[in-house]
């Protein structure tokens, strides 16, 4: 056994220290990531989705979540928990700690986690059988990017004025609606 096999942990005893922690980390296949703060943009655009998302799904079983709130990502091969900034799952009876049946996911970019939001997490979310749609919302200019499995998760670029849908809940917006009250 390796030096590093030996410091990984179980997905029981990393979502036991969950529970406990003052900080909230990523579980990729036994190895934990400790999460950085957010800048006032990016809390800015998170709250804009919550909201606009939160008073379109009521009174529907779908429900968003916020960066608290963990997706959980379990394969034969892989074990996987990120806290998304952004997700609506419709799963009836999910795990009290995270969600397993996310339909959309949204990433906030920032330029501490850009590089693994584009790569691994897209990697692991698309092993997601019920994600439809996963968004990537710049926080530094207005910028934001859809990837959609019916379309082979290829790129839907939106840019300054952009009106477009959420496919996956049937929400129609703008990109002014994301980015009201963001100064750049």
């Amino acid at each position: 056994m390796t030096a590093a096999e030996q410091l990984k942990i179980s997905v029981a005893d990393y979502l036991a220290g969950e529970l406990i922690s003052d900080i909230k980390h990523e579980y990729v296949n036994g190895m934990v990531y400790a999460m950085a703060g957010a800048k006032r943009s990016h809390n800015i655009i998170s709250a804009n989705l919550l909201g606009l998302l939160f008073n379109h799904l009521r009174g529907t079983p779908c429900r968003v979540f916020g960066s608290d709130m963990k997706v959980g990502i379990q394969t034969r091969t892989h074990d996987c928990f990120y806290y998304p900034d952004v997700h609506v799952s419709c799963e009836a009876h999910g795990h009290e700690h995270y969600n397993s049946q996310p339909e959309l996911i949204i990433e906030v970019l920032s330029d501490s986690t850009e590089r693994k939001d584009r790569a691994e997490k897209f990697y692991d979310y698309r092993k997601i059988p019920s994600l439809e749609e996963y968004v990537l919302v710049a926080q530094d200019s207005l910028r934001i990017e859809i990837y959609r499995r019916r379309s082979g998760w290829d790129l839907n670029l939106l840019e300054a004025g952009a009106s477009f849908q959420f496919e996956s809940v049937g929400l129609a917006l703008t990109t002014a609606d994301i980015y009201q009250g963001v100064e750049f």
